[in-house]
């Protein structure tokens, strides 16, 4: 059922990634990790729609959590760019070539492999202070460096710097839906009064902020594919590390986990490279100054 659950959140989660970057893209470059960059989104009803779209998929995903550990659930929601490779396939039809063909299939298959090796099992729900919380921190720091490293790099750099924070926190905000859901079965009440869901909030907003900032610098080639890796990797990451779920250990199992991750990178890579993820950004909006600014528009 979990699997299930996590599939649909995949596809989704692919369809509101290329309306969002449709929408962002079209934005000034000064709006970048700036939060007037949502307030002039949240006026538009294409990206809205994007949204919306977006909130299905960690919906669903979220009751993937609820119903499946965390290391059976993230490995599936990295499909989401293969989910958005076909939607902008359908959406700029554009034909797809054998690499794009063959890196949904290498990613799939290493969707599969690793289920299959790791058979991720076991897990607890850890107290809400918890010292094993501190890994989620720790992730934080990662995405807040990465930050700091975009800023002093050029837009295609700092796009998938910033993509790759905001899937950081996105695995972290799945961390702490499955805790705040875990809490929940004592009672929603007494889960409110738990740090987790204040968390929630502030991971998902500022996780979207980055998100949003990597679709608006550079096209969905580009911004996307860190982002979609970062996620699942780090929510599988705190699944153990917090939750205390178990993957098999065996040389066979590490060796076949190991081998399948490398699969679902490099078949990212190759999905990630498609002409349809990036066709047609040059016309989404041109690179222009937000309004108000003195100077030459940026090609």
């Amino acid at each position: 059922m979990s699997i299930a659950y996590a599939l649909a959140a995949a596809c989704f989660l692919g369809l509101g990634f290329v309306v969002q970057q449709h929408a962002a893209h079209r934005e000034p470059l000064e709006r970048v990790m700036h939060f007037a960059l949502l307030l002039s989104l949240a006026r538009k009803p294409l990206w809205l729609g994007g949204i919306a779209a977006m909130v299905c998929g960690q919906l669903l995903g979220a009751i993937a959590l609820g119903h499946g550990d965390i290391t059976k659930v993230e490995p599936i929601l990295a499909t989401s760019l293969i989910f958005a490779l076909v939607i902008a396939h359908g959406l700029y039809r554009e034909r797809l070539s054998g690499r794009e063909w063959s890196g949904a299939v290498l990613a799939s298959a290493g969707v599969a492999v690793f289920l299959v090796a790791g058979r991720p099992a076991g897990g607890r729900d850890p107290a809400s202070l918890s010292p094993r919380w501190l890994a989620a921190a720790v992730a934080v720091g990662v995405a807040g460096l990465l930050v700091l490293a975009a800023k002093r790099l050029g837009l295609g750099v700092g796009a998938i710097l910033l993509a790759g924070a905001g899937g950081i926190l996105f695995g972290v905000q799945d961390s702490l839906t499955r805790g705040w859901l875990l809490a929940a079965r004592s009672g929603v009440l007494r889960s409110i009064g738990h740090w987790q869901p204040y968390a929630l909030i502030v991971v998902a907003v500022v996780g979207l902020l980055l998100a949003q900032s990597a679709f608006d610098a550079a096209p969905l080639h580009v911004s996307l594919p860190a982002g979609a890796l970062a996620e699942p990797l780090t929510g599988i990451a705190l699944g153990v590390a917090v939750f205390r779920e178990r993957l098999r250990d065996s040389p066979a199992a590490l060796t076949g986990q190991a081998a399948a991750l490398v699969a679902v990178a490099v078949g990212m890579v190759l999905v990630s490279r498609s002409g349809a993820l990036g066709a047609r950004h040059d016309v989404y909006r041109p690179r222009r100054r937000a309004p108000g600014r003195k100077g030459e528009d940026t090609p």
